[in-house]
């Protein structure tokens, strides 16, 4: 059976906080009723089955297991199965095909729209470029000249706390994950 949501969780197990071991999270999040629950890497990527469920429920679940659990506060992006397929088919053409560039997708919680989030992005000229999907953001950034991005300054606006951001590889390897 496919996965009906995936949820990103931003910042657990980096650099010794927030750890949230995966085996227990697993379980954990079964127990709360999600059911068929998978993860990838250590950082917060949990494919689950909940059908009839909204985002909205997924994620309070999650929060409440994290917090309840693992004493963990931090903000969760529930994505639709849907919606993430649809991020990686939506893609600009020749998204993530270039390895001078680092490619990221920016999730987002359904209380910032697509159009707010892309207005929150502050863009290099030069270094960083930005496009504005239905659901998501996606951003490319000059390797080369990494340390003069904008990027970084996303996580001091008000809108970070409504985002979540995943590299183009985990986001097409949850996308591959979702049905199998």
């Amino acid at each position: 059976m496919g996965a009906t949501h995936v949820v990103l969780i931003r910042g657990i197990n980096v650099g010794g906080k927030n750890k949230v071991p995966m085996a227990e999270l697993r379980s954990s999040l079964e127990d709360a009723g999600l059911s068929h629950v998978r993860t990838y890497i250590q950082s917060g990527n949990v494919l689950v089955d909940a059908p009839g469920a909204s985002t909205g429920e997924v994620g309070d679940t999650v929060r409440r297991v994290l917090r309840d659990r693992f004493d963990v506060d931090t903000p969760v992006v529930t994505v639709p199965a849907e919606d993430l397929r649809s991020a990686v088919t939506d893609a600009p053409h020749g998204f993530g095909e270039d390895d001078a560039y680092r490619w990221d997708v920016v999730f987002l919680r359904e209380t910032l729209s697509a159009e707010d989030a892309f207005a929150a992005v502050e863009l290099r000229d030069g270094v960083d470029f930005a496009w504005q999907g239905t659901a998501v953001v996606y951003i490319r950034r000059l390797i080369s000249q990494a340390s003069r991005s904008y990027m970084s300054r996303l996580v001091s606006r008000p809108e970070y706390k409504h985002m979540t951001i995943r590299n183009w590889r985990t986001t097409t390897t949850l996308a591959g994950m979702l049905d199998s």
